[in-house]
């Protein structure tokens, strides 16, 4: 036989490259209950989208006469005490609270790869500095320092959000650095530093990109989370405004009727419950999808 005949014979023997979109969507819904988290995520988004056509009622608009009115064909989910629509404000809760959850993680995302990056890649007094201010941030409970922060800066919509942005940055922070202490010394990061590529270069081209999948994941499971903290922070009474429909507040609004009327707290208490479930699994799946040891595999 040839050397181009063997060369051949090799190459027909050789398993056939796997696509990685495949690969990914094949891994990613593998699991029927992260299918069932990606449903209840896009259901609970396009809700908060489309929210004044869906909502038979103004969330702020009060009927005394029907307050505290249990489920009926008017009100599926009856009223509150000053006779506003429940229905009507847990679906116009779902923005606050989605709104809250993507601005929220995305300050700590964006802020805490930013710091992570540049302490793993330069090390020596950036490392120290950045990771013990992030150590001494870690030292609280995240509900904690957002407490902290919210009373230091105030109540109100974007000030909630800045808090738990940056009560959540210490985990981004620590991922992504250490992710870059484990890719800098790799060839093509030396390559980039022989021909002579500037540092911000190597961060952005090559390094940023092979330590951005667990950053990825984070962010989706960290959303649930930070939507339940902020409806905490609303039913202490010191997260978004009163007048505004959120589901903690509403929670805050039936507890003094959980005897009577505990649809008040139930209904946008399995909200929360639903959208927290729905963000984890879609993150686990992630998590599964993007893992390096299952690539190549169908």
């Amino acid at each position: 036989m040839s050397e181009m005949d063997r060369l051949s014979a090799d190459i027909s023997e050789m398993p056939p490259r796997v696509n990685e979109f495949r690969r990914f969507m094949r891994v990613f819904l593998g699991r029927k209950i992260v299918l069932v988290g990606l449903v209840i995520v896009v259901v609970f988004l396009i809700t908060a989208a489309i929210a004044p056509l869906l909502a038979p009622y103004n969330p702020n608009e009060q009927d005394l006469r029907n307050a505290l009115s249990g489920p009926s064909r008017e009100h599926l989910l009856g009223t509150d005490s000053f006779g506003r629509d429940s229905l009507s404000r847990i679906i116009y809760g779902s923005r606050i609270s989605l709104m809250v959850g993507v601005i929220a993680v995305g300050i700590a995302a964006t802020a805490g790869m930013i710091l992570g990056l540049i302490a793993g890649y330069f090390g020596g007094w950036s490392y120290v500095i950045i990771m013990r201010i992030m150590d001494a941030l870690m030292a609280f409970p995240m509900i904690l320092l957002a407490l902290l922060i919210t009373s230091v800066l105030g109540g109100g919509l974007i000030n909630v959000m800045i808090a738990l942005g940056i009560s959540l940055m210490p985990g981004y922070a620590r991922i992504m650095c250490g992710q870059v202490l484990s890719v800098r010394e790799n060839d093509y990061v030396l390559a980039g530093r022989s021909i002579g590529s500037t540092n911000l270069r190597i961060m952005v081209r090559h390094i940023f990109p092979n330590s951005f999948q667990p950053i990825l994941v984070l962010v989706t499971m960290m959303m649930g989370a930070t939507i339940l903290a902020e409806a905490g922070l609303s039913y202490l009474g010191i997260g978004v405004e009163v007048t505004t429909a959120t589901w903690g507040g509403m929670i805050n609004d039936g507890y003094n009727f959980l005897t009577t009327d505990p649809i008040l707290s139930f209904a946008p208490g399995i909200a929360i419950m639903l959208v927290v479930f729905g963000f984890n699994m879609v993150g686990d799946g992630l998590r599964d999808a993007l893992d390096p040891r299952l690539r190549g595999v169908l």
